[in-house]
């Protein structure tokens, strides 16, 4: 099934399952903002287009990828739509690491609701990250300047995973200062759903590549 998003029709093909998890996710999260604050109010409104086609769009950059590790979920995005979008391949596992114990109840039951392959941890990304198996993706969403999560994901990283992060319009600002660490390369891929925006892909030299530069 293909769904358009925004004026300039962006295509992502999903299931026919995936659409109904992400429906069901739609329905949950109205429900949860009511007494939560779990997005901001005032993108209510466009929910398909700011925070489920801004998820998916990470997918087509890691296709192979099976295993991933959301830092600083939310409300979980991209980390619920990834696993939504997985949950019907063998061994798909996100991990969606969240310090607010209001909002890891609510990963929690949307997981549940929606049978997806989600573990939810309750948890500061730098007290248990290195713990975590190596995993294929690595990935967070308006959670930290970008020196700030590469020092996060390290341990990650330098398994294996490739970091996904994707930034909005003032992106450039944040690689002025940004110091490489060694043996990586950076590349940037334009966002699908919002103009000058993007996402920052980070591999190691020696890593597996899971789909083309951009």
């Amino acid at each position: 099934m293909v769904l358009r998003f925004g004026d300039s029709c962006h295509l992502f093909d999903v299931s026919r399952e995936t659409l109904e998890r992400l429906e069901t996710y739609e329905k949950l999260l109205l429900q949860w903002q009511r007494v939560k604050n779990l997005v901001a109010s005032s993108t209510l409104s466009q929910i398909w287009q700011r925070h489920f086609a801004d998820s998916l769009q990470l997918l087509a950059l890691a296709p192979t990828a099976l295993r991933w590790v959301d830092i600083g979920s939310g409300a979980g995005f991209p980390g619920i739509v990834i696993a939504a979008s997985l949950a019907d391949r063998p061994g798909a596992v996100v991990h969606l690491i969240e310090s607010d114990s209001r909002k890891c109840a609510f990963l929690r039951e949307v997981a549940r609701q929606l049978a997806a392959p989600a573990v939810v941890h309750n948890a500061r990304a730098e007290t248990m990250i290195a713990d975590l198996d190596p995993v294929d993706v690595v990935t967070a969403r308006a959670v930290a300047p970008l020196q700030t999560l590469i020092k996060l994901a390290l341990p990650l990283l330098h398994g294996g995973a490739v970091g996904l992060f994707p930034k909005g319009r003032g992106y450039r600002s944040e690689l002025t200062d940004f110091v490489l660490p060694q043996k990586f390369q950076l590349d940037i891929a334009p966002s699908l759903t919002e103009n000058e925006a993007a996402i920052i892909i980070l591999r190691g030299t020696s890593a597996t590549t899971l789909a083309p530069n951009p």
